[in-house]
């Protein structure tokens, strides 16, 4: 008999908050209905309004709370209750760390019959602002001025926002500038409705090891009107700005950068570091946007692969080759694969920066070009793992499976795609899961880093 859904849209219900999910929302459950809840926190008992619902749940606004969780705070930015850009400010920093850590123990458990007990408590920051090195600000037209700031959790509707608790420190003057010169020169902004207007995103880097800065101007077209004015102001108030590139997108899609760029002040790239290691940073190079925690994931990464000076190492998803070049001077030789050319070239070239002589980097699918290295007697003896959030190619595991590396070291940015290919690689019981740490990477949102050590039995 087919189960009827107890509740109505517009219905009002007082709800206790048992959990979270993987998008940091309140879980709680009326009749044994599950209801998502935005802003709940466990503990909390609150009264809710059901705004949307589905076969197997619901999803409801906060109307008031009537008893508060005592992990409960009042957020520090006045702009989280419209901002999408985090989700778990009104909950404190403590508190965040065990119920992130709470939800890849459930998380594992669930979906690959995993011992919880084998997860350590997450590694977070002492000081948790301000720790991002990267900011992506769209810019639209409100009420005939330019503005930026980020969407709106779920939507593509602007909130306003003139500064960040989480980004770099030189992001607010950066974009004040810009958007000054922007309404001063009548300089238009992007419409994503009609595809009109010129610019369409702010890119912000600044490196945290030297104070370089690296602005992007994301453009609907090829020439910037009164480029040199803005590049003058830009200079003028960003004392450590070492870059301006252009970037040109025409596309009607929400990728934000295009193909084509060019430099309009300084260099193309800054200089970040990790450790003792300098990194290249171009416009559209992946690397870590938290460099104090990317050395606590990297320093485990390390700590986990038990290095003699002896293995080859294969770094499958490497992007620019940040673990691959971590871990290479205590291995006889590293391999990195991945399939962008721009973020291999990347690698490449930090090699290079690095005087890492031990290290090939190459371009292509990990699935396809792993099995094309064992085939030439090329096989590892640990394997790093760094996959993007739908986790690793079927095919690739299966060959990770087939070499038989004396480790395996899972770095993941999702738990449920995580737990997945964890169950694959030990269902032959060739593997073992010596233990898992969580890495807090991004304080107050819902992500995660997981890093698990596998051994060979």
């Amino acid at each position: 008999m087919k189960r009827s859904v107890p509740v109505t849209i517009a219905q009002q219900l007082e709800i206790d908050i048992t959990g979270l999910n993987h998008f940091g929302e309140g879980v709680g459950r009326y009749q044994g209905f599950t209801l998502f809840i935005p802003g709940g926190i466990p503990g909390d008992r609150l009264l809710v309004e059901i705004i949307s619902i589905q076969k197997n749940y619901a999803r409801a606004l906060l109307q008031s709370v009537i008893n508060s969780s005592p992990f409960r705070i009042n957020p520090t930015c006045t702009f989280y209750p419209e901002c999408g850009g985090c989700q778990l400010q009104h909950i404190s920093y403590p508190a965040q760390l065990k119920l992130k850590t709470q939800l890849v123990k459930e998380t594992l458990s669930r979906i690959g019959s995993i011992d919880p007990d084998i997860v350590k408590e997450t590694k977070g920051m002492k000081n948790p602002w301000n720790y991002r090195n990267k900011a992506q600000y769209p810019v639209r037209l409100q009420k005939s001025m330019a503005v930026t700031g980020f969407f709106a959790p779920r939507s593509h509707n602007l909130i306003a926002i003139d500064r960040c608790k989480i980004q770099c420190n030189s992001t607010e003057i950066i974009t004040e500038t810009i958007i000054g010169i922007m309404n001063q020169k009548n300089i238009s902004a992007y419409n994503e409705k009609t595809g009109r207007g010129l610019i369409r995103h702010v890119l912000v880097r600044e490196s945290f090891y030297n104070g370089e800065v690296m602005v992007v101007l994301v453009t609907n077209g090829e020439t910037i009107p009164q480029e040199k004015e803005l590049v003058k102001a830009l200079k003028q108030r960003v004392p450590n700005l070492v870059s301006i590139v252009q970037n040109i997108n025409t596309r009607r899609d929400n990728i934000i950068l295009g193909k084509k760029e060019k430099v309009i002040f300084g260099k193309d790239h800054i200089i970040e570091s990790v450790g003792n290691f300098k990194f290249k940073i171009s416009p559209g190079s992946f690397f870590q946007v938290n460099p104090k925690q990317a050395k606590v994931l990297y320093d485990t990464v390390l700590e986990y692969a038990g290095l003699t000076g002896i293995e080859v190492i294969f770094d499958l998803y490497c992007g620019t080759g940040s673990i691959a070049l971590y871990l290479a001077p205590n291995s006889a030789w590293v391999y990195g694969i991945e399939m962008v050319p721009q973020a291999a070239q990347d690698a490449q070239e930090n090699a290079q920066l690095n005087q890492v002589q031990n290290s090939e980097f190459f371009v292509g699918k990990a699935e396809e070009y792993m099995p094309k290295l064992m085939k030439k007697g090329v096989i590892p003896d640990t394997v790093v793992v760094d996959p993007p959030r739908k986790g690793c190619h079927r095919d690739l595991l299966q060959s990770i499976l087939e070499a038989e590396p004396r480790k395996i070291i899972y770095v993941s940015c999702n738990p449920s795609t995580l737990a997945r290919d964890l169950a694959i690689l030990t269902e032959k019981n060739i593997y073992r899961i010596a233990e898992v740490q969580p890495i807090d990477m991004f304080p107050h949102t819902y992500h995660v880093e997981t890093l698990v050590l596998m051994s060979k039995k």
